[in-house]
Parts: structure tokens; C-alpha cells; sequence
């Protein structure tokens, strides 16, 4: 009699199962229909050209700075930077204009930093900030964005 009672419980499960999934499945089903119909998703929206795009990026320049070379104190060694502001077009031509200007106070900067510091971390981040500082007296507020680091090295 218990071999019976065992037989009979496996379909039982076997289809609780399966209403779990039904029902599952309809309640997705519902909340999706829900949240398309109150605007929260719109499937149309996902087939549309400009769907990742909604604003115009805003024009930007990139200003080279000459490659600054550097003997760092105390060793036999060089530290190299090219470095790259971000600014936009129209004052593109007044940056360029004082360039030697902000390559001196780059020069300057990176001249007095210890060589100890070099190994310490997040020292680029410091030096980035106090460049992009250097590049806002020299310049004025509001024409530097960003100064980009595309070359670091220490040789």
C-alpha cells in the first residue's frame, strides 16, 4: 500500500510544478503589458534609430600641449608627459596663442615633485588636478574642461 501512495504523490508534484510556471509566467506577462500600457517601457521605442542618443554632444576641442620632458632630482632618470586640454573650438586659437605660457607652469610643477611621489598611488590623479589648476591661471576659468594624460612614463 505505500508503493501506491508514492505513485500517486509524483504527479501531484509534477503539476503543481507546472501551474508555478504557468502562473509565473502570466504574471510576467500581465506586469509587462501593465508597465507598456502606463508608459513606464515602450517597445517601440526600442526599435527606434536615436533611442541611446536623446542629446546632441556638445562640441569639444583637443589642444596639444608641446612633450614635456623632465630630469627628476636625485636619479638617473626622466619623467615624459604629452599632454592634450579640452576645450571648446572657438577658444581653441587663445589657447594655442599661450601655450608656452602653460607649458612653463607645467614644467615648473612637474620639476618639483619628489621622485618618491611618483611611486606613491593615485599620484597621477593629483597630478592632473594641479595641471588642470595651472591650466585655469594661466587661461582663466571656464576654457580648460579636462586635461587629458595620454603619455606617463618614467624612464
Amino acid at each position: 500500500m505505500s508503493e501506491t501512495l508514492a505513485i500517486d504523490e509524483v504527479p501531484a508534484r509534477r503539476g503543481r510544478g507546472r501551474l508555478a510556471l504557468i502562473a509565473l509566467v502570466l504574471s510576467a506577462g500581465i506586469c509587462g503589458f501593465a508597465a507598456s500600457y502606463m508608459g513606464f517601457v515602450s517597445p517601440l521605442a526600442m526599435f527606434s534609430k536615436d533611442a541611446g542618443h536623446s542629446e546632441p554632444l556638445p562640441e569639444i576641442g583637443f589642444v596639444d600641449v608641446p612633450r614635456i620632458v623632465v630630469p627628476m632630482p636625485g636619479r638617473n632618470r626622466q619623467l615624459m608627459m604629452s599632454i592634450k586640454l579640452e576645450v571648446a573650438p572657438q577658444d581653441a586659437a587663445q589657447v594655442q596663442l599661450l601655450m608656452p605660457r602653460i607649458a612653463d607652469s607645467f614644467t615648473g610643477f612637474l620639476s618639483d615633485i619628489d621622485p618618491a611621489a611618483m611611486d606613491r598611488r593615485g599620484v597621477l590623479e593629483i597630478i592632473r588636478a594641479e595641471l588642470t589648476t595651472r591650466a585655469q591661471i594661466v587661461l582663466g576659468d571656464g576654457i580648460v574642461k579636462e586635461v587629458l594624460i595620454t603619455e606617463f612614463a618614467i624612464q
